[in-house]
């Protein structure tokens, strides 16, 4: 743990959740993201003060904070449990780096102008080999961020399911897909353009792929447990950030 001044002190990711009973991540969605990936192994409850741009997670604003805060100490907030994504990169048929996401998992082409060609598993079943700028794999979460952008549709929170969302696919019928949450996702990128992809997990780049790897994508066993204030509707925060019903003039 280090001294900041003015009583700040920055410590280890594992210090700053340890026997923790909250986590309050004071930024925009992403640093949520980054708390809430710290957070859900030791199963503390993550708060978001909003300071960023659209904050569909982190949705207590400064403005609320004084009056919202010891609501929420007392007891009075509303608590909901998303599950986090697990990716692992193959290599040989053992996992060489593992990493978690809230929101998605991409695969998609790096420094290059080029397609890459995906060949896509669930549990074990041949879905389809596409050729594209990439695949999303989301969350309901995650369904809002990325996802949407890239023409996914909007999962309720509460689903147990996962989507597939391919990134500019060169055949225009290749659309989204939900499956179970529990499904087993397997993602190998063809062997004559695999230096051209790279993994990230929440925005966050995985090693380097190799020619052979294969990109596994489950269900983590625990789950994000995030904590908003009473009254909290997700409809509502859907109308607010993606002006649902505005007049267009």
């Amino acid at each position: 743990m280090t001294a900041l001044g003015s009583g700040q002190r920055a410590g280890s990711d594992a210090e700053l959740v340890a026997d923790r009973d909250l986590v309050i991540a004071i930024g925009g969605d992403g640093t949520l993201l980054r708390a809430g990936k710290l957070a859900f192994s030791h199963r503390v409850p993550v708060l978001g003060v909003n300071l960023g741009r659209l904050g569909f997670l982190a949705d207590l604003s400064p403005q609320q904070v004084t009056i919202g805060l010891d609501a929420i100490l007392a007891g009075r907030f509303v608590a909901e449990d998303r599950f986090v994504l697990q990716c692992e990169i193959l290599r040989d048929g053992q996992p060489v780096t593992v990493q978690h996401a809230l929101n998605d998992v991409v695969i998609q082409r790096w420094n290059t102008a080029r397609l890459i060609t995906l060949n896509t598993y669930v549990d074990g079943r041949f879905v389809h080999t596409q050729r594209s700028d990439g695949m999303i794999v989301s969350t309901p979460t995650g369904s809002t961020a990325y996802a949407l952008s890239g023409g996914g549709p909007i999962l309720d929170p509460s689903l147990e399911a996962i989507v597939l969302v391919p990134i500019c696919p060169h055949t225009l019928t290749n659309r989204p897909f939900v499956i179970s949450n529990g499904a087993r996702v397997e993602i190998d990128v063809a062997s004559d353009n695999a230096e051209d992809a790279r993994v990230t997990a929440d925005g966050y780049p995985m090693p380097t792929l190799a020619v052979g790897d294969r990109i596994r994508i489950t269900r983590h066993a625990e789950s994000v447990r995030l904590i908003h204030p009473t009254g909290h509707d997700h409809f509502a925060t859907l109308r607010a950030k993606l002006h649902w019903g505005r007049s267009p003039c």
